[in-house]
C-alpha cells in the first residue's frame, strides 16, 4: 500500500502507474476479503452465511476479476507503448488511465451491489448447514448469478486471448519487453487459468450428484490457487515499474549495509574481549614467579 498511496518524488506519473495502483488496491482488498472467507468455511451457521453470501462472495469476485482486467490494461498500455507510441499517445496519458480505472470500478460495483440487493431482497430461509450459498439463492437470484459467471468467463477469455497477442506481438521486438510479459502472462496463467476452467463447469453442473461433488472441490482447490495472485503481484511491479525496482533494491541495500555493520561490531567486541584477556602464556609466567618466591620464602 505504500507504493499505492507515494509516488516518486522525482518521477512523474504515468499511465502504467495508475493501473499498476489500482492493482495493487484490487489486491489489498482481496486480502481484507479472505477473513469472511474463511470464517465462512469453518463455521457455516448463524449470521456467517448469509453475510458472505450477501457482501462476502461480491466482494471476492469483484477484486478477483479486478486484478484481471487491470493485468490486461497494464499489458495493452505495454503493448501500445512499444507498437505504435505515437499514435496512441491519447490512450497512454494519466488522464485517460484513470478515466479507464473509474469507469472500470464503476462497473464493477454496480455489479456487485446489484447482485447483493437482489440476494438480500429475495433471499431464502437455511434449512441445514451447508458449506455452499445455492441454498439461500432464489431463482431470480440464481439466473443473476449464472449471466455473470457467464459475463466473467467473457471478460477472462478476452484479457486472457490478450495477453497473449500482446506477448507474442512485442516478443519479437525487444527481448526486456517480452521477459515483462512473460512475467505478466505466466503469473495470470497460474493463478486464474484453473479456476476459470472449473467455474463455469460447475455453475451449471452443480446440480449433478456424479459431477457436482467433484467440481465443487475443485473450484475451491482452483480459488485457493487465485489467492497466491496477491503474492505474485509484486513481481510484476518489480519487472514493470523503476520506481519499485528502485525502493526493493534500496531497502536490500540497506538492510545489507546494516548487517555488515552488525557483524563488525561484533567483531570488534571480540577482538577488545581477546586483548583485554591475557593469554596463557603469561598466566603459566605470573604462577612460575609466584612459586619460586614462594620457595625462595620458606627458605
Amino acid at each position: 500500500m505504500k507504493f499505492y498511496c507515494c509516488r516518486g518524488r522525482k518521477q512523474a506519473s504515468s499511465s502504467l502507474k495508475v493501473f499498476l495502483k489500482n492493482l495493487t488496491a484490487a489486491d489489498f482488498l482481496f486480502c481484507l476479503c479472505l477473513p469472511l472467507r474463511i470464517t465462512y468455511y469453518a463455521r457455516s451457521s448463524g449470521i456467517i452465511p448469509s453475510l458472505y453470501c450477501s457482501f462476502g462472495a461480491s466482494a471476492f469476485f469483484l477484486n478477483m476479476y479486478a486484478s484481471i482486467i487491470f493485468m490486461g490494461y497494464i499489458a495493452a498500455n505495454r503493448y501500445l507503448k512499444i507498437v505504435n507510441p505515437s499514435g496512441t499517445r491519447v490512450l497512454q496519458t494519466v488522464r485517460t488511465a484513470h478515466i479507464i480505472s473509474a469507469v472500470t470500478w464503476v462497473f464493477l460495483l454496480a455489479t456487485a451491489i446489484s447482485y447483493s440487493n437482489l440476494y438480500l431482497m429475495t433471499q431464502e430461509s437455511l434449512t441445514s448447514n451447508s458449506s455452499r450459498c445455492d441454498p439461500l439463492f432464489s431463482e431470480s437470484v440464481k439466473l443473476f448469478f449464472k449471466i455473470i459467471q457467464v459475463l466473467s468467463a467473457i471478460i477472462f477469455l478476452l484479457v486472457f486471448i490478450s495477453l497473449v497477442f500482446f506477448y507474442y506481438s512485442t516478443s519479437r521486438r525487444v527481448l526486456q519487453s517480452r521477459r515483462n510479459m512473460l512475467v505478466l502472462v505466466s503469473i495470470f496463467c497460474v493463478c486464474f487459468v484453473p479456476y476459470h476452467l472449473v467455474r463455469l463447469p460447475f455453475v451449471f453442473l452443480s446440480n449433478s450428484c456424479s459431477v457436482g461433488r467433484v467440481l465443487y472441490y475443485l473450484k475451491e482447490a482452483a480459488a485457493m490457487v487465485s489467492v497466491f495472485n496477491v503474492c505474485l503481484d509484486p513481481v510484476v511491479y518489480f519487472y514493470l515499474c523503476k520506481t519499485f525496482r528502485a525502493q526493493v533494491r534500496k531497502a536490500s541495500r540497506r538492510t545489507n549495509i546494516q548487517q555488515a555493520n552488525e557483524e563488525s561490531e561484533s567483531s570488534r567486541e571480540q577482538l577488545d574481549i581477546t586483548t583485554s584477556t591475557p593469554n596463557s602464556a603469561t598466566v603459566i609466567c605470573v604462577k612460575i614467579k609466584k612459586i619460586i618466591y614462594i620457595y625462595h620464602f620458606s627458605m
